[in-house]
């Protein structure tokens, strides 16, 4: 589990194909690594994935095809952003994350607005009816506030500091971020789901 908050930006060094996905070598620069163990979750670009190796200064994950095929950003060098799981003990500063990402999402506006950005994005049709005003989403790793919603279209501002330590700098019209809706809307809409089946059964 997961709060949004972004720890640190990585750099993918290397990516390796395996058998059945591919093997990434990750640079994290001067962010702690002494509490970080083999087998512990860390969510690269709000990916959970498993520390299968640990250099100086490097992480190494392998990255299913499964995963490769419902999100963007781990399959090529490039700038990701890191985050430790949780510990009970945590402040929870964003929300509650699973690092398991419900689709890709694209960005339809990314522009700087006085001192903050706006950032709108698309949702999957499949995904739009889980997102709400006020509500959360993670995108790419970080928690954002949803400001407005029009369809599949949501808005969100973005404060200096959120564009200045994550790689949500880098968006523009067009680019495709991994979306992980609230995880309260998921199981409210299991729940209405299921009495909806279980009253026509």
């Amino acid at each position: 589990m997961f709060s949004g908050i972004v720890a640190a930006i990585g750099q993918i060094r290397s990516v390796k194909p395996l058998g059945q996905g591919v093997r990434l070598q990750v640079e994290t620069g001067d962010w702690d690594l002494s509490d970080v163990i083999l087998g512990d979750s860390i969510a690269c670009n709000g990916v959970c994935l498993t520390v299968v190796e640990i250099g100086v200064q490097r992480l190494d994950f392998d990255v299913s095809a499964e995963t490769l095929s419902v999100t963007v950003g781990l399959a090529e060098p490039g700038a990701i952003n890191l985050e430790k799981a949780l510990r009970l003990q945590d402040r929870l500063g964003g929300h509650l994350v699973t690092g398991h990402v419900d689709g890709v999402a694209e960005v339809q506006r990314f522009v700087q607005i006085d001192e903050s950005h706006e950032l709108v994005i698309r949702a999957p049709r499949a995904l739009a009816g889980y997102i709400a005003r006020k509500g959360s989403v993670t995108i790419d790793g970080v928690s954002l506030t949803v400001n407005k919603v029009e369809g599949q279209d949501f808005w969100m501002n973005l404060i200096p500091h959120t564009v200045a330590v994550t790689t949500l700098k880098r968006l523009h019209a067009g680019a495709k971020v991994n979306l992980e809706v609230d995880l309260i809307a998921r199981y409210m809409e299991r729940m209405l789901s299921w009495n909806a089946e279980q009253q026509q059964a």
